[in-house]
């Protein structure tokens, strides 16, 4: 149990049978009234952020998660495999908590959030950025760089994005997992 005066950005707690973390909150003490704690709150299972406003000092209880690296194994119909880096134990995680499934290869670091009591995976969050090799693109042209003109490439994935005309096949790019958009060519 916790009150309002623990709370700080990223603690979760539970509520209405429902984890949630909290992404912002404020300490509001009005000229008249009693103080309250205004909160924004992100539910780890459907990824909803809703405003809630909590009496000052009202008890909450706190769930304990944990941020555990794994690496990237291998996808079959049952989900997606990873490795604990640690202890070795696999997991099979679903699709639909991998914040970007698109960009996963084999070997990729990841770090997924457990609930520590029951052991659930609640999210799997992917590198900023990953670095992926083009399989196919349209040929590039040399210096046609003054205009933002882009053109769809096929990354080792599977993904397509969008990358600049000079980009060429066999190139390795930098992708932002958060959006899906090309970042920047990597030399070796």
């Amino acid at each position: 149990m916790a009150t309002t005066s623990d709370f700080r950005n990223g603690l979760t707690i539970e509520m209405n049978n429902d984890l949630m973390t909290i992404v912002e909150f404020q300490h509001v003490k009005p000229g008249k009234g009693p103080a309250f704690v205004r909160t924004k709150l992100k539910s780890l299972k459907t990824g909803k952020v809703i405003p809630h406003t909590f009496n000052a000092g009202v008890k909450v209880d706190v769930a304990r998660v944990e941020r555990r690296p794994y690496q990237y194994l291998y996808k079959d119909e049952m989900g997606y495999y990873f490795m604990n880096t640690e202890t070795f134990e696999q997991v099979p995680i679903p699709e639909e908590i991998i914040s970007a499934p698109a960009f996963l290869k084999e070997g990729q670091e990841v770090e997924i959030l457990f609930h520590a009591d029951t052991e659930t995976p609640l999210s799997c969050d992917m590198p900023a950025y990953v670095v992926l090799e083009i399989t196919y693109t349209e040929p590039g042209e040399k210096g046609n760089t003054a205009t933002n003109a882009l053109k769809e490439a096929t990354l080792e994935t599977g993904a397509t994005v969008k990358v600049p005309l000079f980009i060429n096949e066999g190139e390795k790019i930098k992708v932002d997992t958060r959006t899906g958009d090309y970042s920047e060519r990597v030399k070796d």
